[in-house]
């Protein structure tokens, strides 16, 4: 992994020893060692930087509050003379916090444990994926509950507490509201078009004016849902 480095200390001597440190170091690049923090800063706001070597006492601008007023922060690594600041580093989250004189075994821990801070996240972008929905749900029959698979839903008739999910071998009556197994429906797959009736998307064979054909079903478009119900067919491209 290599990694983009500034460094920001107005002390000639610290900065040119950083600088240094930076360069033996093959995984670093430094891009630019700045002795005046306001001109940092507009370097900080184009560039994308990984890691960022910041002093903490400065005559211009002090690195505690550059840090509060930078957006889109790297990996900071604060340097100071004055122990007493690592408190307030820490509670701006910094990575680590270097002592003067700095040693160049000191400095390659620091680095080090932003590398690994580093590899985390990005492993952690990496690999992280949505969790997947379920492709079933589970509805109330009598005493029983019922799986039903969604790709097996033709539609949904609700009547008052009551709702019958229908499908290609059944008619499944269950106790409940038609707003809650709504809810369960993926909004991709499924569409209300009436107070009484959801549709599985898939399964429309006709769309009319005021109604959707399902096999031999003929289902009314509410006035309510109807343009709604428009949209959703028509970004599909399949009027």
């Amino acid at each position: 992994m290599k990694l983009n480095c500034v460094i920001i200390e107005d002390e000639p001597l610290a900065r040119n020893l950083l600088s240094d440190y930076v360069n033996k170091v093959p995984s670093l690049t430094l891009l630019h060692a700045f002795g005046n923090p306001l001109e940092a800063l507009d370097f900080l706001r184009t560039q994308h930087v990984d890691i960022l070597f910041l002093d903490v006492q400065m005559p211009q601008l002090t690195g505690i509050s550059l840090l509060k007023v930078l957006q889109n922060k790297p990996m900071v690594i604060l340097t100071t003379a004055y122990s007493e600041y690592a408190l307030e580093g820490y509670e701006l989250d910094v990575a680590d916090y270097l002592l003067k004189p700095v040693t160049f075994e000191r400095f390659l821990k620091a680095v080090d444990k932003v590398t690994q801070r580093l590899s985390g996240e990005s492993k952690t972008t990496q690999t992280t994926e949505p969790p997947a929905l379920p492709d079933y749900v589970f509805v109330k029959d009598g005493t029983k509950s019922v799986k039903v698979m969604l790709d097996d839903i033709l539609y949904v008739e609700g009547l008052k507490d009551y709702v019958t999910i229908h499908t290609p071998q059944q008619k499944i009556v269950t106790l409940q509201r038609m707003k809650t197994l709504e809810e369960q429906l993926p909004t991709n797959k499924f569409i209300r078009i009436h107070n009484s009736y959801i549709v599985a998307v898939r399964a429309i064979d006709v769309v009319h004016k005021n109604e959707v054909q399902i096999g031999t079903a003929s289902l009314p478009i509410g006035d309510t849902y109807r343009k709604a119900f428009r949209d959703f067919i028509e970004k599909r491209h399949i009027l």
